[in-house]
């Protein structure tokens, strides 16, 4: 009930309107997204890497349905790749591209053409890409977008989300050598018939695909901020005798800092995912609806650094 409140909360302009003209609203967003800008996003990678963190950058964007708003996102992250390269920032910084932001609902080869261009971008820079994942329509979509893009960018990033019932075997498929994984749990609300719908489930799910991948060939990148989890994942490395150069945790900007502190100094390899832009709204939002319990997270996050 609680995730279905948010999610209607995300598509609605009055709340929208509320949330944004409130008096916490700047102190808040601020603590999670690192800003509107792109000098904000260098600001703010630079702060992570020194720190012995290593980061990927989202340029947050909702609702692409014009050619032109594909083009903007796409000349975007070219021109914050060009500027972490000069800046030296590379490869301890790459970014994650959501294809919907570059046309995926009204015309894939267009979300293909910007998706390539942005990983040629980024391997002139001395990065990599990662394509994020969204609702389960798009799963097949953007899976055969990565295969193309494999071909000539083989480093190029995948997500893949445990609530989905589909999950292990796209794990399986995907465990390859040199494929690199991000294993999330969900974002979004799905059906019963496509999506496991309990929190134990999809712990459980969760546990099920790093066994998959932390026992494959690829480069598993653990996106939690669930102590178990963690935790779990700090076992699987030792079983599967997984240095840190084998396998990564990935935590959203600004939430449990401590706990991404303490990680990257026992030396594991720990990316920050950071989200800089204007529609700032939407991403709260879904990080919210992503599961209740991040209500938690957030909360804590504002009074505490752990």
């Amino acid at each position: 009930m609680l995730r279905s409140v948010i999610l209607a909360a995300s598509r609605s302009s009055q709340v929208e309107r509320l949330v944004a003209t409130a008096p916490y609203t700047r102190d808040v967003v601020r603590r999670f997204v690192a800003g509107a800008a792109t000098d904000d996003a260098l600001r703010a990678t630079r702060g992570l890497v020194d720190d012995g963190l290593a980061v990927t950058l989202d340029h947050l964007g909702e609702d692409t349905v014009r050619p032109e708003q594909a083009t903007a996102t796409r000349d975007e992250y070219l021109k914050l790749l060009k500027m972490l390269g000069d800046a030296g920032l590379t490869p301890a910084a790459e970014v994650s591209v959501k294809l919907s932001a570059l046309g995926q609902m009204f015309d894939e080869q267009l979300a293909y053409d910007n998706a390539r261009a942005i990983c040629a971008a980024a391997d002139a820079a001395g990065t990599t890409v990662t394509l994020d994942m969204e609702d389960h329509t798009t799963t097949d979509s953007t899976l055969e977008v990565l295969s193309r893009l494999r071909k000539d960018f083989p480093s190029t990033g995948a997500v893949l989300q445990a609530y989905l019932r589909r999950t292990e075997s796209d794990c399986r498929e995907l465990s390859s050598a040199g494929s690199r994984v991000r294993l999330c749990k969900g974002a979004y609300k799905e059906p019963e018939s496509v999506a496991y719908q309990s929190a134990r489930e999809v712990d459980k799910s969760y546990v099920r695909c790093m066994n998959i991948l932390m026992s494959g060939d690829g480069y598993p990148m653990l996106a939690t901020h669930d102590p178990r989890m963690i935790a779990i994942g700090e076992d699987r490395a030792r079983w599967f005798d997984r240095g840190p150069e084998r396998f990564e945790f990935q935590m959203l900007y600004g939430i449990r800092p401590e706990e991404q502190a303490r990680l990257a100094g026992e030396g594991h390899t720990v990316r920050t995912y950071v989200p800089y832009g204007d529609e700032w709204y939407g991403y709260l939002m879904r990080r919210l609806a992503e599961r209740p319990a991040n209500l938690v997270f957030f909360g804590r996050a504002l009074i505490s650094k752990k």
